[in-house]
């Protein structure tokens, strides 16, 4: 095992505006989000927490974690607290390979928080990666594939805008949406119909309710889009009623896919063996880093339950997600969804991601393949860094 222990952990809670397109967008919507959520305040950016360990000798990797209190339960400043108070100790003098020990230590001393930890695994997985210089996805049995199909969110909003969005999307080679669906029933039938007559019988077409229907309305719902041809459909209610969710999938053929309700590995068993999921959604981060999102993965794929990486991160994480889909690639029949380099205004990376026909490449190079651009950094930090030193 190397011996290069880690001897300094850097903390940098990040607001990162979204681009003057995407506010209009997001304001146009329904309510303050543009989806089926009755938030108070608008949506604006994103926030984020960057962890940064550094070993013995020099190395220094990543983890990048996207943070919407809305959803997660959780702030960049809650969670650097957590990592400096709780998580720290557990890492500091340890190698970066020792991810499994570490995270044991996580579990037995602190309950919950996969944010938090998970960030950490992701910069133990660009910490470790580096050392040995080789890319990430080289730890978890290499890349099987090096473009990745991808996939784009649509805001709940009128058809002409959402319409709008398809068509420019679709000159980009993009072939694949998910759909914001939770503002009756009418309504989502409507949105449906014009973005399948938009993509065609053989786009991918996925919806997403934000919890926003009690299950017998959720029901309605997806047998009214059904003829469609609906990949599955995302959290179509409350996120704490798992036994809500097994009761709407026993009566439908679409999978369904939990997000709001699903944070840990345990939340994902749980929800499988109980019949409640036929597609697990990851972040990343969300069940707790890459190594527990490889572990998701291979749970699902013995349970025959389909995949879905989706978020709106910034380049790392981006980055994070292609390293996931291309060491998985054969068991992930859905394009991945990313749209942070989009959305936001920086990504936080030096250099880009190519995207180019609906698909991403598979960053080249040591750890995740892309370097954290320190100067944006600085510029997009919300307060002063936090760092921990053995």
């Amino acid at each position: 095992m190397n011996q290069d222990p880690i001897t300094r952990i850097d903390l940098h809670p990040v607001f990162v505006p979204f681009n003057e397109q995407v506010l209009t967008v997001l304001q146009g919507g329904r309510g303050k989000v543009a989806m089926a959520l009755n938030t108070e305040d608008h949506w604006l950016g994103g926030d984020f927490l960057y962890c940064r360990l550094t070993t013995e000798g020099g190395v220094t990797g990543v983890g990048e974690s996207f943070v919407w209190a809305v959803e997660g339960g959780t702030t960049p400043a809650l969670m650097a607290d957590t990592i400096r108070d709780h998580l720290a100790r557990f890492v500091l003098g340890r190698s970066p390979f020792e991810i499994e020990a570490i995270k044991t230590k996580f579990a037995d001393n602190l309950a919950r928080n996969e944010f938090a930890k998970g960030v950490v695994d992701m910069a133990l997985c660009d910490t470790a990666a580096r050392v040995v210089e080789r890319p990430v996805h080289d730890l978890f049995g290499g890349a099987q594939i090096d473009r990745i199909p991808t996939a784009r969110v649509l805001p709940l909003s009128d058809i002409d805008t959402i319409s709008d969005l398809v068509r420019r999307l679709m000159d980009r080679g993009v072939t694949a949406f998910r759909c914001k669906l939770g503002g009756g029933i009418d309504r989502d039938v409507a949105i449906v119909e014009a973005v399948r007559d938009l993509i065609g019988p053989t786009g991918h077409l996925r919806v997403d309710y934000n919890q926003a229907y009690s299950p017998a309305r959720a029901l309605a719902s997806i047998k009214a889009i059904e003829p469609f041809g609906i990949d599955f459909a995302e959290q179509p209610i409350r996120a704490d009623d798992f036994v809500g969710m097994a009761w709407l999938q026993s009566r439908t053929d679409i999978p369904i896919m939990a997000h709001e309700g699903a944070f840990g590995l345990r939340d994902l068993a749980a929800l499988a063996e109980m019949g409640g999921v036929r597609c697990f959604g990851l972040n990343g981060e969300r069940p707790g880093g890459m190594s527990d999102a490889v572990k998701a993965i291979d749970y699902a794929a013995l349970r025959g339950i389909d995949i879905c990486l989706h978020n709106q991160p910034g380049g790392i994480g981006s980055a994070m997600m292609l390293h996931l889909h291309a060491c998985r690639a054969r068991d992930i029949a859905h394009p991945t969804e990313l749209q942070g380099h989009e959305m936001l205004e920086s990504s936080l990376i030096l250099g880009r991601i190519d995207y180019d026909n609906g698909m991403a490449t598979l960053p080249d190079g040591h750890g995740w393949g892309v370097e954290l651009d320190m100067d944006a950094l600085d510029h997009y930090q919300t307060a002063d860094t936090i760092s921990v030193a053995a």
